[in-house]
């Protein structure tokens, strides 16, 4: 394990429940994390969870002003990133015609303008080697009913993440992506299922499923580690499913 001074800094938003708390977790062990989060009860968890040298700090994704005062704190602990995981999001189950301009503006100020204008105020903060991972979802790749925005913000982001993968490729900067399919988090319950209604949903989405059951944070932040670790030195523009085979299925 590197020593604090030496580590490398991983920057992670919406990184105090589900995917970004699984993902610090396993990065905290040769990195020093920052993670993000607006829930104080989540906040609250993820400082007891995470190593003493680990930075918690509240912010809203789709706040430019606290993508500031998130980037002005990292700039003077620490000076550089080296790895940028893009990963707080919104996403509610509704069929079009339940849409509203709230919702809407919701999804795409979360998922892709807070995740756009991040990047943009981290860049100085990277150099040669840092690695960019964008969190997208099953969604952009297989129509799903109920989900149309929030695929569509995940589509943009995928969009982006390519064209920034060959924009900072000169820089030494790899730009990539993972696309998880069904994933037991804490985003489940919020879903506006009850109890049994929910129960019902695990079993029918794990039947779908070629590999036979709902994936966990953990299984999203491995594929993230990897992404964000010197295997992945050659790998750029890419978008990696997560999610049982059930993109192919």
């Amino acid at each position: 394990m590197l020593s604090p001074a030496s580590r490398p800094v991983a920057l992670i938003t919406g990184g105090t429940s589900g995917i970004g708390l699984a993902t610090a977790r396993l990065l905290a062990k040769e990195h020093t994390v920052v993670v993000t989060g607006r829930n104080p009860d989540t906040l609250a968890n993820a400082r007891r969870e995470l190593p003493g040298d680990a930075l918690v700090l509240a912010a809203d994704a789709r706040s430019l002003a606290d993508a500031d005062q998130v980037v002005a704190e990292v700039t003077e602990r620490f000076a550089r990133v080296g790895v940028l995981f893009l990963n707080a999001g919104v996403g509610a189950m509704l069929p079009v015609a339940a849409v509203d301009e709230a919702v809407y503006d919701e999804h795409f100020d979360v998922n892709v303008k807070g995740q756009v204008f991040l990047l943009q105020k981290v860049l100085p903060l990277l150099a040669e080697g840092s690695s960019v991972v964008f969190n997208a979802a099953l969604g952009v790749h297989r129509a799903l009913p109920d989900w149309s925005v929030y695929a569509a913000a995940k589509g943009a982001v995928l969009s982006f993440m390519q064209a920034a993968a060959v924009e900072l490729a000169p820089r030494g900067i790899r730009v990539n992506a993972v696309s998880p399919g069904p994933i037991e988090t804490p985003a489940l319950g919020k879903l506006g299922l009850g109890g049994d209604a929910l129960a019902e949903w695990r079993a029918a989405v794990s039947a779908r499923v070629p590999l036979g059951r709902v994936g966990s944070g953990a299984d999203v932040a491995q594929v993230v580690t990897f992404l964000a670790s010197p295997a992945a030195a050659f790998v750029t523009g890419a978008d990696i499913a997560v999610d049982g085979g059930m993109r192919i299925a």
